[in-house]
């Protein structure tokens, strides 16, 4: 496949409880292919993985669980807390995450894909630059905590304390070159996804002449 027939890869990213998973289910039922930059990162820190290697040898069993698992709420705590720790943790990963992304990338056939990754701005390893053009799911920042919190364990006030090292809504909008309003309900999201659909199949059959540079 030469490059200008490649298909255009769609960075989708957005604050956390922006419904990012919600989309890209719509896609999916569009026959659109998928790729989770956070998906690759549990996949490639499973016990076997090269990424479960790095994280015992750089951290030792304390990243560990009993089950030999990588204990994945220490290593949020310690990352979140320590900038130095998490950048360390990001160079360990990163590389190996974007590695797989590629292979996955290599292997689509379709006009266009998805290519999901929360923080593309902000730590994006390297993604940024992989894609054609970025889709921000956005919704206000009190339906954001609400949701969070409704699905985990987490207080109002840590989900604000997450929120508060990414990007702001009006920073993370600003950067987009389309939208989806995730505001309500969910019935809302097809209309949107169908109009993007035939945007990104018209952008891709112009040869990608229209992709962000």
């Amino acid at each position: 496949m030469t490059s200008a027939a490649r298909p255009l890869v769609v960075g989708v990213t957005g604050g956390i409880g922006s419904g990012k998973s919600e989309v890209a289910r719509a896609f999916g039922a569009l026959g659109v292919e998928i790729e989770d930059a956070d998906a690759v990162a549990h996949a490639i820190t499973a016990p076997g993985q090269p990424g479960h290697a790095a994280i015992g040898a750089a951290f030792g069993s304390q990243a560990l669980r009993d089950d030999g698992h990588v204990d994945r709420d220490w290593l949020r705590a310690q990352a979140f807390a320590d900038p130095a720790f998490r950048t360390k943790l990001e160079q360990l990963l990163h590389p190996i995450i974007r590695e797989r992304i590629e292979t996955a990338l290599s292997a689509w056939r379709g006009a266009y894909g998805l290519l999901v990754v929360p923080l593309l701005f902000e730590r994006g390893g390297g993604l940024r630059e992989r894609v054609d053009r970025v889709l921000v799911i956005d919704c206000p920042e009190d339906e954001q905590v609400r949701r969070v919190v409704a699905r985990s364990r987490l207080t109002p006030e840590t989900v604000q304390r997450i929120m508060a090292t990414q990007l702001t809504r009006g920073d993370r909008l600003a950067r987009a070159d389309d939208v989806i309003d995730n505001g309500g309900p969910i019935e809302a999201l097809g209309p949107q996804v169908a109009r993007l659909d035939a945007r990104y199949r018209a952008l891709a059959r112009q040869g990608g002449l229209q992709r962000r540079a």
